[in-house]
């Protein structure tokens, strides 16, 4: 299982929208801290929300929305909660042997 590839990191977000940024650069230090300690990291993404109709509906009101293997935080603006995601979905079978 250590050979499966890691589920991608997604930002929705949209221009001009300054918590997407700051969310940005949170999850761009998390992704610098894991590798500091060796542990996995996603590569990140980011969606525009404005590119796709559809997602314009759905996450207008709740960007930035941040989603890592079909688990998804909106309004994701807390270090902690995303620290959380990023364990729970990445270190998660080594949290449960431990």
């Amino acid at each position: 299982m250590a050979d499966a590839p890691l589920p991608d990191l997604i930002l929705y977000s949209r221009a001009g929208c300054h918590l997407c940024d700051e969310t940005r650069d949170l999850l761009n230090a998390l992704l610098d801290e894991r590798g500091r300690h060796g542990l996995p990291r996603p590569t990140l993404n980011e969606i525009d929300i404005e590119s796709d109709p559809d997602l314009e509906r759905q996450f207008l009101t709740t960007i930035p929305v941040v989603e890592l293997a079909g688990r998804r935080v909106e309004l994701a603006t807390s270090a902690a909660k995303l620290r959380r995601l990023l364990s729970d979905v990445l270190d998660g079978s080594a949290a449960t042997t431990a």
